[in-house]
């Protein structure tokens, strides 16, 4: 219990703390007319309330990943409290905020274009291609995933396809949905309904929270209980737990998203909240359910405390989404009648809320990179058509396939995002000083830390992970070195560029002043 009330503490200080030193690193100008304003076009650019604004992007990052995440990371243990609380302070916090309000300063730009201006044209095309295989991934599991669940509870035709019962029907109707949500103004669906979903997300997680702690408290893990692996796969701590671990710390999915809010925002200063405490509250909602999986199968009778009990009942159902099974038995034993109505929610209209945003994010990208207004319905379906065919035919590849390789490419697309905000920071750090507010010098480590350190979770990643290069054990220290390597090699790229850069503002200054 005091782990879990310490963490509680720390997240919520380090939003006030933290998230403020991060806005004044960024130095927000709350005169600067923002392009909800200046590009309202009534589908895409539509000034909302603050408020609404953060339901929204709430819903948006969270969908099923601090969950699910969360209950798949505790099986590594207690430190995956600290992961979630030191990961949503320094990094998941930091990138949300950095890509929300790089994209409000380019003009409510998608993430590939942010992360292109500010790291070159290659990268550009690299990341529209990385953005949108993610977004299609993302979408294809958060289609598959509802429809299945739902076919459980009320089963309708089904399609055979390789052995596999396919709930085409379902799959059909989720579908219908998100091409209604892709294409109507943002302010029709997704701004009307989404803020009650995202109330509804957190109402549930609250509820867990105050069951937990009134009467399950004495059975919760505590740091004190060590910090070794617990996970009994055989695969290591570092970086798997990082990776399991997506969306309650770091998820670069939420790269993706935070362009949809920065066009609806009226003014800079709304950005921490919005961006940076969105992320604070999914790591909030991440450590609730990664106590409450790591506490509900506790058996002190039978010798099986916390975490062991969970590791009990995943043995007895191999081959299951563990996951998906704790949130149900969870939620119907903890809150009753209306935890089942909200784990319904949780389960089903969550990932979906999220795979539609997706699309959203997808076409948006598309029109950036090939310059297609969207105000025009006809456009907009222009662009549409062809990425529902995408997530059309990834529905017949096998699920855990596409889930192992989103992880990964999750993880990646964050990586960029924050170089790509070391360099906007650094930038700003040397620009005229009559072209901004003073900024703190430095400034852009916020930026910088943890981009090296998720480098090096990313390159070790593909390395090791089963849906990678799988090095055995013996051999894990290869990986270990050669993702070393590439984090130092970025460090050194990234200290030449800096020296160049800041010697030619320099350089400029002087002959100015002459």
């Amino acid at each position: 219990m005091i782990t879990f009330l310490l963490s509680l503490v720390i997240l919520v200080v380090g939003f006030l703390l933290y998230g403020t030193f991060v806005e004044k690193v960024f130095c927000v100008d709350e005169k600067a007319v923002t392009p909800a304003v200046s590009k309202q076009d009534g589908v895409d650019y539509v000034p909302m309330p603050a408020w609404r604004i953060f339901l929204v992007q709430f819903l948006n990052i969270a969908g099923l990943g601090p969950i699910f995440g969360a209950i798949m990371g505790i099986f590594y243990g207690p430190a995956a409290f600290l992961w979630i609380v030191f990961g949503t302070i320094f990094a998941g916090g930091v990138h949300d905020y950095l890509s929300g309000m790089m994209s409000l300063r380019k003009g409510g730009v998608s993430l590939p274009e942010i992360v292109g201006s500010e790291l070159g044209n290659g990268i550009r095309q690299f990341m529209r291609v990385l953005s949108l295989l993610l977004l299609i991934l993302l979408t294809t599991t958060f289609l598959s995933g509802p429809a299945t669940l739902l076919q459980g509870l009320a089963p309708l035709s089904t399609m055979s396809f390789q052995g596999r019962a396919l709930p085409i029907v379902w799959i059909l109707i989720i579908f219908a949905y998100y091409a209604l949500a892709t294409v109507l103004p943002v302010d029709k669906v997704i701004g009307r309904f989404y803020p009650i979903f995202g109330a509804m997300l957190l109402f549930m997680g609250i509820g867990i929270m105050i069951v937990m702690l009134g009467w399950h408290h004495g059975e919760m893990p505590e740091l004190t209980d060590g910090l070794h692996n617990r996970q009994q796969n055989g695969l290591p701590l570092f970086p798997m737990m990082f990776v399991s671990i997506a969306c309650g710390a770091i998820s670069g999915f939420h790269g993706t998203q935070s362009p949809l809010m920065s066009r609806c925002v009226t003014n800079e200063r709304q950005g921490r909240w919005i961006f940076y405490g969105a992320m604070v509250s999914e790591g909030i909602l991440a450590l609730i359910w990664a106590a409450g999986a790591g506490t509900f199968f506790a058996d002190p009778e039978n010798g099986l405390y916390g975490i062991d009990g969970l590791q009990a009942f995943a043995a007895e159902h191999p081959g299951e989404n563990i996951a998906a099974l704790v949130v149900d038995r969870l939620s119907r034993s903890w809150l009753g009648t209306v935890g089942g109505i909200l784990a319904i929610i949780g389960v089903i209209a969550a990932p979906i809320t999220s795979g539609d945003t997706a699309l959203r994010s997808a076409r948006l990208i598309v029109a950036d990179f090939l310059h297609i207004d969207q105000k025009p319905r006809l456009k907009r379906l222009m662009i549409a058509l062809p990425l529902f065919a995408c997530v059309f035919g990834m529905v017949f590849v096998n699920f855990d396939v596409v889930w192992r390789y989103f992880s990964w490419t999750n993880q990646t697309l964050a990586v960029f995002t924050l170089w790509a905000g070391t360099v906007f920071l650094f930038r700003q750090e040397h620009s005229p000083s009559n072209l901004k507010p003073s900024t703190l010098k430095w400034g852009y480590l916020i930026a910088l830390v943890p981009a090296l350190f998720m480098t090096m979770v990313s390159a070790s990643y593909i390395l090791i992970a089963p849906e990678g290069f799988h090095l055995p054990l013996p051999y894990r220290w290869i990986g270990y070195a050669v993702a070393g390597a590439v984090t130092l090699t970025c460090l050194g790229l990234f200290c030449v560029w800096a020296h160049r850069y800041a010697n030619r503002r320099n350089a400029e200054s002087v002959a100015a002043e002459a």
